[in-house]
């Protein structure tokens, strides 16, 4: 525990209990964690739920985002709007936590997954059913019987601005993939072309959502407005901010 401490590592205590629970010899856990990879990354697995207990792990490789705990906001979202039996699309899906804690919640949903990074889709497919994960830009990959279907679509694109990745803790910058964080200039470029991508895919009434921080959101809503989007935005206290369009 001393050694977790003496690197920064602000809850040393769990994390040492967990690299003890984890298997494999504690000197290398210990070591790698001390260099710097992400915590998930050794255990080979994160928590994706909410505060009260409601979620699942995740399995999550090596070199694949790290789902944020924040981002149980976007799935809590993507939840309240997608109906029973409903079809939901979900981007940039990294490790699948969104989609697999979508179907943890409403079994009778239909998931769909896409990522650029073929590493990305391997980690998913074993968080989601496998054959619904493809690899490619955006929608570019799903299956073109999904067009006009598509109840929800969701996304944690990246937005982090292009001069503000340096800022971000060595954790992310220094070991997570570049293209999972950095949004761009503004760091809203995917989320402009999933809005406006979206519309062919959503049936009508369907709900496009994206996380964004909550100083982007002027910016992001006239992105939204310039899809043709009627826009609304959902904002936890502590600032994580979802940004709704619906067709």
């Amino acid at each position: 525990m001393a050694t977790l401490r003496s690197a920064g590592c602000v809850y040393a205590e769990d994390e040492a209990r967990l690299l003890m629970e984890a298997g494999g010899p504690l000197e290398d856990l210990l070591a790698r964690r001390v260099a710097g990879a992400p915590l998930e990354w050794i255990l080979g697995w994160a928590w994706f739920g909410t505060e009260d207990g409601d979620g699942l792990r995740v399995v999550v490789h090596p070199g694949v985002f790290v789902p944020r705990g924040r981002t149980i906001e976007l799935a809590l979202a993507a939840l309240d709007v997608l109906p029973p039996g409903g079809t939901v699309v979900d981007l940039c899906c990294g490790s699948g936590a969104i989609g697999a804690y979508l179907l943890h919640a409403e079994p009778s949903v239909s998931v769909y997954a896409a990522d650029l990074d073929p590493a990305a889709v391997a980690c998913a497919r074993e968080n989601l059913p496998a054959a619904r994960v493809f690899v490619g830009d955006l929608f570019e990959p799903l299956p073109p019987e999904l067009r006009g279907t598509v109840d929800v679509v969701v996304a944690n694109t990246p937005y982090v601005p292009s001069d503000q990745v340096a800022l971000m803790p060595p954790e992310a910058r220094d070991h997570e993939p570049l293209h999972t964080l950095d949004g761009g200039p503004d760091g809203l470029a995917l989320l402009r072309r999933t809005a406006t991508e979206a519309r062919d895919w959503l049936k009508p009434g369907g709900v496009v959502l994206i996380e964004i921080s909550e100083i982007q959101y002027a910016a992001a809503e006239t992105a939204f407005a310039a899809a043709g989007l009627a826009v609304s935005a959902r904002i936890d206290p502590d600032g994580t901010t979802v940004i709704l369009g619906q067709t």
